[in-house]
């Protein structure tokens, strides 16, 4: 009789489950002792999340992404087209959208109407990069950024734009440009989680955890949401009655039974598991202080217009520059409600545009300016857009508004690498197709790979029978934002 074989009655559902850990287990196991290297928290096994050796010298160290999760308008931000004045309710010339090939939307048809721009536009800076009135503060900071006039995606609907724009796929289950870098890079936090998220604006941010997904990479490497109010990360604070020494004493025994398990087995799971009881229990004292935002001064505060205890835009961009200071890799904040139909005026491109850029401007300009005060921008990359655009042509709404757009809109980034002061890309008379360096999604997630140091074509990791990487099959390096 053949000798029996434990192996055989692991299913792949067991297997699977007992593979990765909880949410909360993934969170502790970004964070380790503040008197140890992550490397140094388990010493018999290399913690993934220790810092690794990018492919090649790195420009940036980390990223700062500010997500306007809806579609800003390009047309009323960042790429003026007087022509629009002109042609202001007329038809778009079948040169630009032929009736023989129609053109999808997402809501409106071939007969929409052409719409002028809302809001007035000059060039800014020394460099006269084009913004809109309705960006006072960034047009101060104008020589600082390069604007992309040409980004282009697949999808037009929203949900599977924003998960391409972040995961490189317009269906869940890919990892996130943030779980990607820490893939690549590790983390430089000791009691911190290595991928933070954090959201603001009139709703909430949908699909938030499929955007910060790690997908089929391990889950340590998943964003931590940083929640605005209560404990910053959830299950954090210990249980009634359960004092320090004693919470203590019982990761202590699980230690002991999880190490004496490891030695058996040596399987490296459960050294993980190790990590993460110890990462967790440290992290309760240095999640609180890092939110705490009274140690910041009243200057600091009025630059960014931040309310130390109310949940804002302007208070988590002061928080991702504390987090960015203390080691955490990748940072990402999304900002809701950019979804401008037109037809109420919660969603139109007079006073709807206007309140979200109200809410944004002064502090993006902010984050920009303490970041160079304090030496971080250098390399630091800071990345500003949305999923898609806003169609030249208008809904025929009251109040005005424009369709989704995914054939040319615009995107600005700063700091670490990139090109000051530039723009890149032009389209055309309307604002409908790129004229020159049009740059897919792919190409952008390429770059900013590169800033990091890592290669998009050797960045992979083996799933299913083959490699993915976040560019997938696609995506080159756009020479023209870099400096």
């Amino acid at each position: 009789m053949p000798e029996h074989d434990p192996l055989l009655e692991i299913t792949r559902r067991h297997f699977f489950g007992n593979c990765w850990m909880s949410l909360g287990s993934m969170a502790a196991l970004s964070l380790t002792a503040p008197q140890k290297t992550i490397a140094e928290s388990t010493t018999s096994f290399e913690h993934p999340l220790m810092p690794k050796t990018p492919h090649f010298a790195p420009k940036a160290k980390r990223v700062i992404y500010l997500f306007m999760a809806g579609g800003p308008s390009q047309l009323e931000l960042f790429d003026y087209k007087p022509k629009l004045q002109q042609f202001d309710g007329k038809m778009i010339p079948d040169s630009y959208v032929p009736k023989d090939k129609k053109k999808r939307f997402a809501f409106i048809k071939n007969d929409a109407k052409l719409m002028a721009p809302r809001w007035s536009f000059a060039r800014r800076g020394k460099s006269g990069i084009e913004i809109s009135d309705l960006l006072p503060h960034l047009a101060s900071v104008a020589d600082e950024l390069a604007v992309l006039k040409t980004l282009r995606t697949d999808h037009f609907n929203h949900g599977p734009a924003k998960l391409f724009m972040h995961t490189g796929f317009g269906r869940p289950g890919r990892p996130g440009l943030g779980a990607w870098t820490t893939y690549g890079l590790g983390s430089e936090a000791d009691d911190l989680p290595a991928f933070v998220a954090m959201s603001t604006g009139p709703r909430g941010t949908r699909n938030l955890s499929q955007l910060v997904s790690s997908g089929f990479l391990p889950t340590m490497f998943q964003g931590v949401p940083l929640r605005p109010s209560g404990d910053p990360i959830l299950d954090l604070a210990s249980p009634a009655g359960i004092n320090r020494r004693r919470q203590e004493q019982a990761i202590e025994a699980i230690r002991a039974l999880n190490q004496a398990r490891f030695q058996a087995t040596g399987d490296p799971e459960i050294a993980t598991r190790i990590a993460s009881y110890e990462m967790a229990f440290r992290m309760q004292e240095s999640a609180p202080e890092m939110i705490d935002l009274r140690s910041e001064t009243q200057r600091t505060l009025d630059l960014y217009g931040a309310d130390p205890d109310a949940p804002s835009f302007a208070r988590n961009c002061l928080l991702a520059r504390r987090l960015v200071e203390r080691g955490v890799r990748f940072v990402q904040l999304f900002h809701t409600d950019w979804d401008d139909h037109g037809g109420n005026p919660q969603h139109d491109l007079d006073k709807a545009i206007q309140a979200r850029c109200q809410e944004i401007d002064r502090p993006c300009t902010a984050l920009l300016k303490d970041l160079k005060a304090r030496g971080l921008l250098d390399d630091t990359l800071v990345i500003w857009g949305g999923e898609f655009g806003r169609t030249p042509q208008s809904q025929n709404l009251t109040p005005p508004g424009r369709d989704h757009h995914i054939e040319a809109f615009s995107i600005w980034l700063a700091g670490a690498g990139i090109r000051p002061g530039v723009t890149v890309g032009q389209t055309d008379d309307f604002g409908f197709h790129a004229t020159e360096d049009s740059v897919h999604v792919n190409d952008l997630h390429a770059t900013i790979l590169h800033l990091l140091g890592l290669d998009h074509e050797r960045l992979t990791y083996r799933f299913q029978g083959r490699d993915f990487r976040l560019t997938d099959v696609a995506g080159k390096v756009v020479d023209e934002l870099l400096a």
